[in-house]
């Protein structure tokens, strides 16, 4: 990495074939990530420090937990709170049975060139207490502007502890081989889980709808209430000045599930469409570069091929290679015929169409049988409560509901009206 030849801390051999081999799970990238946010937005001057819990067999180191740590502080020297990390890595011994996990090493904050001095005491202590072979996960902030939604190199370097001599020999048997930490920078791979899997989706969709949305704030102006102390109840301030309360409240954005899916699937896909378009550009200015002797093809007027330009780039074969074989399996997702094509995606069109029209018609025949339905129910309801004056009449005499209501030929016939006026 740049710089890292100044850094005297940096060993001086890289790493080899038989170097540890370090798969990073994304759960520890997401806390140390939430850890680095919390700690910028409450402005807090503590240093940022956490311990990584995993698995070590043999050569192969795994990163599968991460948690900030309580630092205690002697003048410049920075160390683990003994008696809280102690405890703190027993109770995560304790949920973590299966698999049984393990300090494996730490994270910090380092500048792009590595570790610093201020970085050893931690170590060591990690290297004496628990772990022989501690590994440091470095995080620079400085390279985090770099980092594009498009992808790019994560901004943090793994390295392991080594003990070199003065001159950069590796350390002898029975010396002391803290006093001499070197850290030498590891390759890591992303190595991910079934149920790490199902946290991260959820957490990408949840980083991918989130809103700036500011708390709802009540503020009091200054000498505007005054506490009774033997009543404990705020009491209003005499004369002209009262009690004001402004409450300021933000509206809301919800979505829905189905607007959620659909909004993570559109982020998806436009995500993948600035990657495919990076890439073409990418292979555009790689081409562009190179220099015209490397294409046969006669150039100028006199069909001669021009002299390789100053600063052009000499074609790599297998680069391009690659790129042939690409293009040549582009007419793959052009079908062959176009106009059959065509006219199999119109039907299916048409098919799609009818059966989202059929749905409509069923519907709305449903809600005009709901309607008649209804209608039919206070027609009949106004029908019962309605009835005549003679009905009325009759009811007075006693004639509707008694023993002389067989006896009437008709409750409205003209002669018994007659009769009753």
């Amino acid at each position: 990495m740049a710089g890292s030849s100044q850094n005297p801390l940096i060993s001086a051999h890289k790493a080899e074939s038989g170097a540890l081999q370090v798969h990073l799970h994304p759960l520890v990238l997401l806390t140390i990530s939430d850890y680095i946010t919390r700690h910028t937005l409450r402005n807090l001057d503590t240093p940022i420090v956490g311990a990584i819990l995993g698995q070590q067999n043999g050569r192969e180191v795994t990163l599968e937990h991460a948690f900030e740590c309580k630092v205690a502080v002697d003048g410049s020297v920075v160390r683990f709170d003994s008696e809280w990390f102690r405890k703190r890595v027993e109770q995560y011994k304790q949920v973590h049975k299966s698999p049984v996990l393990d300090i494996v090493g730490w994270f910090t904050l380092t500048p792009s060139d590595g570790p610093q001095e201020r970085h050893l005491p931690i170590h060591r202590q990690l290297l004496k207490f628990y772990n022989e072979s501690a590994i440091l996960v470095a995080v620079h902030t400085s390279e985090l502007s770099l980092v594009t939604s498009n992808g790019g190199k994560l901004p943090l370097t793994v390295y392991e502890s080594v003990a070199e001599g003065p001159e950069g020999q590796m350390e002898v048997e029975g010396e002391d081989s803290q006093d001499r930490i070197r850290f030498r920078e590891l390759n890591y791979s992303i190595e991910t889980g079934e149920a790490e899997m199902i946290s991260v989706d959820f957490v990408a969709r949840g980083g991918g709808n989130a809103t700036a949305v500011n708390n709802a704030s009540t503020t009091v102006e200054p000498s505007s209430m005054e506490m009774d102390i033997d009543s404990k109840e705020p009491s209003l301030p005499k004369g002209k000045g009262r009690a004001t309360v402004k409450e300021e409240v933000q509206p809301v954005n919800s979505l829905s599930t189905e607007d959620e899916e659909l909004m993570a699937s559109l982020i998806a896909k436009a995500n993948a469409v600035k990657m495919l378009h990076s890439r073409i550009r990418l292979f555009s200015t790689y081409l562009q570069s190179l220099s015209p002797s490397n294409y046969n093809v006669p150039l100028g007027k006199d069909h001669t091929t021009m002299d390789t330009a100053e600063g052009a780039l000499t074609a790599n074969h297998s680069i391009m290679r690659s790129i042939q074989a690409l293009v040549n399996g582009l007419p793959l997702l052009v079908p062959a015929d176009q106009a059959a094509f065509h006219r199999e995606n119109l039907a299916e069109k048409k098919e799609v169409t009818i059966i989202a029209l059929l749905g409509l018609m069923n519907r709305s025949i449903k809600d005009m049988r709901d309607v008649g339905i209804k209608h039919f129910i206070v027609e009949n309801q106004k029908a019962q409560t309605k009835k005549s004056p003679a009905d009325d009449k009759f009811a007075k005499m006693g004639l509707i509901g008694g023993d002389y209501e067989d006896l009437l030929p008709s409750r409205t016939g003209t002669m018994m009206s007659a009769m009753l006026d």
